[in-house]
């Protein structure tokens, strides 16, 4: 369950031996809270449309049923505006950046402004109209920022600017090396094929041991991991420190042009990289980080780094190897790397112009992802005008809301006398609008 997005097939099974309980089976028309998500998503509301027989409720969800006169798409869009959410926030357990969880009970002390049910259905149609609009235009950005990703892939490959068709006009390919090297791009024969770790140094870095961190001979040194080593560039928001023998950390301190590639990861990190340029004093880097110095300067350290983030791609993951949760490439095989060396002369004015095309792509970027922010703001904006009376008309023959209130609580309390709600035209402060039935074996309480 996320925002607006029902996917009945991510599910799991009862046992084979239990029947399912008919009382927490989901219906068509009911919304669906998800109890204990991250902030993103913890309390985010749903609408069921259409659902197949015989899936029920997890404990890990919360199902309402508004009561009469509470239209279900208003309850929703209530749910997800910024006043609610605040609430929401203010009422979940947990710490920020992991899983948080909102009970039941704080989930029914949310307050939202109640209009008449026809109030209730004109925001509705208003909403609907300005969000549809909204949804168009960030899902157009989402395929423009795709296109621009697709697009950065493809200038940063430097075999992908020259045109080289006849084998016989081509430089030879590199010499079978025991990995799956693939289709390989014809380059001039001017240039020429040759494997990583003839163009450079490569080294893994130091492994992470606590235990083994004392000694009179230690120092104190920063190092890089695998998330500070992005595609493309380098991530220096967070910086580990270590305790290293100062001969080791004198051996791996990077230099400046040294190229560094991930070893370890998720499979579509491995080779992942971008070049050093002595930011910070004295850095060395982790065991799942290579290091690449490039030998007698043969190479410009960002073709290599584009090529590995571009061609790279394909090949990293074809020569890694998969374990349960990591994927990983051995320094042997990333060793066996094939890398196109282009002439000399011709290197730097090829660097200079895929950065001159890599920045436009970037201002681009940036301005979609600007475009996308202000249509996020914009959402935010409709919602907090939608549930504070300001969206829509109000209607002087519309049904008092006091009214509605009066007959939701009575529903509520099963026909007893409710408190009395002074007699208003306006919206009128109400918690407590729904049933609320959690999964599993908690009972019913009303929200």
């Amino acid at each position: 369950m996320t925002w607006g997005t029902f996917n009945e097939k991510e599910n799991k099974a009862l046992p084979a031996h239990r029947e399912p309980d008919p009382r927490f089976e989901i219906q068509p028309g009911d919304i669906l809270v998800s109890r204990a998500n991250t902030e993103a998503y913890v309390g985010a509301p749903v609408l069921v449309g259409k659902c197949r027989p015989r899936l029920l409720l997890s404990d890990k969800s919360l199902r309402l049923k508004p009561v009469d006169g509470i239209d279900p798409h208003w309850l929703v869009y209530a749910l997800a505006s910024p006043t609610a959410r605040r609430q929401i926030s203010a009422g979940s357990t947990g710490a920020q950046q992991s899983m948080r969880n909102i009970s039941q009970s704080a989930l029914a002390e949310i307050e939202v402004l109640l209009p008449p049910t026809v109030e209730q259905k004109r925001i509705v149609d208003a909403l609907e109209d300005h969000l549809s609009r909204l949804d168009a235009a960030e899902k157009s950005l989402g395929v423009t920022l795709r296109r621009l990703d697709r697009l950065r892939e493809a200038v940063m490959v430097p075999t992908n600017r020259i045109a080289v068709t006849r084998p016989s006009e081509a430089a030879h390919f590199p010499s079978p090396a025991g990995v799956d090297d693939g289709e390989l791009p014809f380059i001039p024969s001017s240039w020429r094929w040759m494997r990583l770790g003839e163009v450079a140094d490569v080294v893994g870095g130091v492994t992470k041991d606590a235990k083994r961190q004392a000694g009179d001979d230690y120092v104190d040194v920063p190092y890089l991991r695998v998330a500070n080593v992005q595609r493309g560039h380098i991530d220096l928001t967070t910086i580990a420190h270590i305790r290293v023998p100062k001969a080791k950390a004198a051996h791996l301190f990077l230099q400046f042009g040294d190229v560094l590639l991930n070893e370890g990861g998720d499979r579509d990190k491995l080779g992942r990289g971008w070049i050093w340029e002595d930011q910070i004093p004295e850095m060395i880097h982790q065991n799942h980080v290579f290091r690449a110095r490039i030998k007698d300067q043969m190479l410009d350290p960002r073709l290599l780094a584009w090529h590995a983030n571009g061609f790279g791609r394909r090949w990293f993951e074809a020569n890694g190897k998969q374990s349960v949760n990591l994927a990983s490439i051995s320094l042997r095989k990333i060793k066996m790397f094939p890398v196109p060396i282009p002439p000399k002369a011709e290197q730097a004015a090829m660097a200079q112009e895929i950065e001159e095309q890599l920045s436009i792509l970037d201002n681009a970027a940036d301005l979609s992802r600007a475009a996308h922010r202000k249509a996020a703001a914009l959402r935010r904006a409709l919602l907090t005008y939608a549930f504070s009376g300001k969206l829509v008309p109000q209607n002087p023959e519309d049904e008092p809301a006091s009214e509605l209130l009066t007959r939701a609580k009575g529903a509520l309390v099963g026909g007893l006398t409710s408190p009395r709600v002074p007699h208003a035209r306006s919206a009128a402060v109400v918690p407590k609008l729904a049933r609320g039935a959690p999964s599993g074996i908690q009972e019913e309480l009303p929200l």
